[in-house]
C-alpha cells in the first residue's frame, strides 16, 4: 500500500557536530521538555530520529512523553539475550499501553556471539567486551537508518552523569536527553499524576535495570546505578560514556 512520505524540514546537520549539539543547547536552554519533544518530533528532526530505551524502572515517563507526540517514532530496544524477563513483559505491557507502532528490536548477531562469546559467559570476566557485542553492535545497526536519537539518561543517577546536556554529539549523530535535568521527585510525581505502570523488579530493591548477570540490588544510600556491574571498574555499557563536571561530554 503506498503512502506519502514524510516532509523533513532539515537543518545543516549532516553529520551532526559538537558545534551543532552545543548551539542546539542554547536554542532550547530554558525550553520543557514537551515542548522541547513536540518541536523537534514534529519539526526539523521528524522522519530522522528514533527513541532507544531499555524499559527499565523509570522508562515510562520519557516514553509517555514521546507518546503525546508521535506514537509512530521508531522505539528502539536492544535485546541482549541478557534481559530480565520481567523487563520483556514491562516492554510489551508499556508499548501496547502507550499505542506506539513501530517497536523495533535488536538483538546481538549470532556469528559474532559463535565466535566470541559461545559459552555466553564473557560477562564474567569480560563485562565490557560483552556489552560491545550485545549492546554497542547491535545499536549501531540499529541508528544506521537515523541522524539522532533520544535517550532516557537522568543526571541524578550517577556521579558520572551530573554534568550530562540535553543535547551532544554522538558519532556523527545527535543525541538528546531530554530528562537530563529531572530528579527523582519530578520523576516520581510524573508516575503518580499519570498512573503509569512500575517495572515489577523496582518493588524488590533495583532502581536501575539491566541485564541479569550484572544486575544487582541498590542498598539504602547508595546511588541508584551501584548495583550495576557491582565489583567492576565500570559505570557505562559503552553506548555512554562517564561525564565529569566541567568537562565536554564525549561518546
Amino acid at each position: 500500500m503506498a503512502s506519502s512520505a514524510r516532509k523533513l524540514d532539515l537543518i545543516d546537520v549532516a553529520p551532526f557536530t559538537p558545534a551543532d549539539a552545543a548551539a542546539l543547547e542554547a536554542r532550547y536552554a530554558g525550553v520543557g521538555t514537551g515542548d522541547l519533544l513536540g518541536k523537534l518530533l514534529t519539526g526539523e528532526l521528524r522522519g530522522r530520529v528514533a527513541a532507544v530505551s531499555s524499559f527499565g524502572a523509570e522508562s515510562a515517563v520519557l516514553l509517555h512523553l514521546i507518546a503525546q507526540v508521535d506514537r509512530d517514532i521508531p522505539v528502539i530496544f536492544l535485546n541482549t539475550q541478557k534481559i530480565f524477563g520481567e523487563t520483556l513483559a514491562y516492554r510489551d505491557q508499556l508499548s501496547e499501553m502507550l499505542g506506539f507502532t513501530d517497536l523495533r528490536v535488536f538483538r546481538p548477531d549470532p556469528r559474532l556471539l559463535a565466535t566470541k562469546d559461545a559459552t555466553g559467559l564473557r560477562w564474567n570476566y569480560d563485562p565490557d567486551g560483552c556489552c560491545d557485542l550485545r549492546k554497542v553492535e547491535p545499536l549501531r545497526r540499529a541508528l544506521a537508518p537515523f541522524d539522532s536519537w533520544i535517550s532516557g539518561r537522568k543526571g541524578f543517577q550517577a556521579g558520572t552523569r551530573i554534568a550530562m546536556p540535553r543535547f551532544e554529539e554522538d558519532e556523527g549523530r545527535l543525541k538528546i536527553n531530554p530528562l537530563a535535568d529531572w530528579d527523582k521527585t519530578r520523576l516520581e510525581a510524573y508516575f503518580a499524576d499519570h498512573k503509569l505502570p512500575r517495572h515489577p523488579l523496582e518493588a524488590q530493591g533495583y532502581p536501575s535495570i539491566g541485564c541479569a548477570p550484572c544486575t544487582s540490588k541498590v542498598q539504602p544510600g547508595e546511588d541508584p546505578r551501584a548495583g550495576r556491574w557491582r565489583g567492576w571498574d565500570k559505570v557505562e555499557c559503552g553506548i555512554h560514556v562517564p561525564e565529569a563536571p566541567g568537562e565536554e561530554p564525549v561518546f
